[in-house]
């Protein structure tokens, strides 16, 4: 039984995995904010020291948010993922793996991402605090030796932000009767979060061939066919209102790489992932913050033209 720390636990991926894991030959040790900080040094070293994991995985994170205006006004992105990083990093021991959840923004997201393949990676440095500091970690990955980057584009599933994720809060708004209101239309990779907790589970069984893959599905889509398949899924159909015409800048990744290590993988259809998820929320929506929903404060901030917004 492989023993594993699993940061970030109280956020959405941290959390689906310390659900996941346990069961599937993994003995897993979840921690939050509230009982890890990540940013002493001393108490993260202790910790593995303790626990002795056989494979860390870092979910935790700081910034990147449409919710908080992408960073808009702080200062402290790069500082938190950077210290939190490293205070993990310099605590592993020689028979310790890490694996770490990188982001498509390592590849910057001012250029239109399209189907980027890994060896894109260093074309360009980031702009964003948020990107830079996980362009940052990928280049110190790439000397590490026993740390592995999954540079994730796109993810939806229970436990994420309703109130701005986009699949998400379009069922929401779907079983409000509201309509689903998009900003711009544009095509993104999203896997469903089972297929990524899967595509984690198989990492800790295999020695890596590289350090950094884009784990993403085959089929990339647009925000219009999500919303079409949202409606497809319910007993009533909302509106679909678009804002501005036109695509916004793509934001896709090529996969052939973690296919090839995985020696294949069977990806879940988006009409079936929408599908179990519009039936977890139904069960769920009285516990909801619909009035958060309903007043949509996040809309404004999506960006549009030629910048890139991850819904």
């Amino acid at each position: 039984m492989k023993k594993v720390l699993v940061t970030g636990a109280s956020g959405f991926v941290g959390r689906n995995l310390s659900e996941y894991l346990p069961g599937r030959g993994c003995e897993v040790h979840s921690f939050t904010h509230r009982t890890l900080d990540l940013l002493d040094e001393a108490a993260v070293a202790e910790k593995l020291a303790r626990i002795a994991p056989d494979a860390v995985i870092h979910c935790a994170a700081a910034g990147g948010s449409r919710k908080t205006g992408y960073d808009a006004g702080r200062t402290d992105v790069v500082t938190k993922n950077l210290r939190m990083f490293f205070n993990i990093a310099r605590a592993l021991t020689p028979g310790t793996r890490m694996i770490t959840m990188g982001s498509g923004g390592e590849y910057d997201k001012r250029y239109s991402l399209l189907k980027t393949p890994e060896d894109h990676f260093d074309r360009h440095v980031p702009a964003d605090d948020y990107g830079y500091a996980k362009y940052v970690i990928s280049k110190y990955a790439e000397k590490a030796g026993n740390i592995t980057c999954l540079r994730i584009f796109g993810l939806y599933g229970k436990y994420e932000d309703y109130t701005f994720k986009f699949i998400s809060n379009a069922i929401v708004k779907n079983l409000l009767g509201l309509p689903i209101t998009i900003n711009q239309n544009v095509r993104f990779d999203y896997l469903w979060i089972e297929d990524f907790c899967g595509m984690v589970e198989r990492f800790l069984e295999i020695k890596p061939a590289h350090t950094h893959y884009n784990i993403t599905p085959s089929d990339s889509i647009d925000l219009v066919s999500l919303a079409k398949i949202v409606n497809a899924a319910a007993k009533a159909k909302s509106e679909i209102k678009v804002l501005n015409p036109g695509m916004n800048t793509e934001y896709t990744g090529r996969n052939s790489r973690i296919l090839k290590e995985l020696g294949g993988f069977t990806f879940t259809s988006y009409e079936s992932g929408v599908k179990k998820l519009y039936e977890y929320y139904a069960a769920q929506l009285n516990g909801l913050d619909l009035e958060t929903v309903k007043k949509d404060p996040f809309l404004k901030v999506c960006k549009t033209s030629g910048n890139m917004d991850k819904q």
